[in-house]
């Protein structure tokens, strides 16, 4: 199928874009159009006009802002990737980013469009919610700043009203004693995975779990972050019996995504393999960083 007619405009300026979407009916912004393009061509979306970001100077780059990598909305994920900033002051960013589709994608898909688009297979909010962050919006009112944690709603939709555009995505930095881990299996590579897990551990001085932070993507929602599993782990030390607990308490407080049983059923399953494997990569990092 191809997509239904609608009226193209490219704005130069985010108060023009902002302007477009309140002006127009049914307006949609696209930007890489990686995700976008798929629900125009099989009509599942119908907007009356797209409203073209790509021209808006000044909403792409990368800085270090206080406690928090800064990433414009119109930074390409290979850029993002290749970033000497990026790549000093958060490093899982290189590692995670080579999973999302295919290089194609990657040279052409925004991070602003991978937040805004709120699918729960996307790899880069899942790090954010993992990690902590931020989304930066701007609409007629002005900017405003909405926690990660209050940005996803449900499935494929987020706290971004329909005249507000995503300017900024900002994600907290670690501590340097912290270790980082991320595992996601899916029917073929670059495919949307079945499942996905990130896990930040951070070890005290005798080896136990001082901090964790786990998330979960691909088979719930939205990516979500799951204390309960985190809480299984504080003041322990993470040996096989511990992180399988976790695993089967990140199962036990997803909604798995799947048309049958079975495949929530699988998916559950996946998923408590996926976080132990991210917190064993963690964890092993974390002792690297401490030793």
């Amino acid at each position: 199928m191809k997509p239904a007619p609608f009226d193209f405009v490219a704005a130069t300026s985010v108060a023009e874009a902002v302007a477009l979407l309140g002006e127009r009916d049914d307006a949609r912004v696209i930007a890489g159009g990686q995700s976008l393009m798929q629900l125009l061509n099989f009509r599942t979306a119908q907007p009356g006009t797209l409203v073209d970001v790509n021209r808006i100077v000044g909403l792409d780059g990368v800085r270090r802002d206080g406690d928090f990598l800064a990433v414009g909305a119109l930074t390409r994920h290979a850029a993002l990737e290749a970033h000497p900033v990026a790549r000093e002051q958060l490093p899982p960013l290189a590692e995670v980013i080579p999973y999302i589709g295919y290089a194609a994608v990657r040279h052409r898909g925004t991070i602003g469009g991978s937040f805004a688009y709120g699918a729960p297979y996307a790899e880069l909010p899942l790090v954010a919610v993992t990690l902590g962050g931020e989304v930066i919006v701007e609409g007629a009112e002005g900017r405003r700043t909405i926690p990660i944690e209050e940005f996803f709603l449900g499935h494929l939709e987020t706290a971004v009203g329909p005249q507000e555009l995503v300017v900024e995505v900002r994600f907290r930095l670690p501590a340097a004693e912290a270790g980082f881990g991320f595992r996601e299996i899916a029917p073929r590579r670059h495919d949307y995975a079945i499942a996905s897990a990130a896990a930040l551990v951070q070890l005290d001085s005798s080896g136990a779990v001082g901090s964790a932070r786990i998330g979960v993507g691909s088979a719930h929602p939205t990516p979500i972050r799951v204390n309960t599993a985190e809480e299984t782990l504080i003041g322990r030390r993470p040996d096989a019996v511990a992180l399988a607990e976790a695993g089967q308490a990140a199962a036990a407080a997803i909604e798995p995504l799947g048309a049958t049983e079975a495949d929530r059923t699988y998916r559950r399953r996946v998923v408590a393999v996926m976080v132990q494997d991210a917190l064993a990569q963690a964890i092993e990092r974390s002792r690297e960083a401490g030793s």
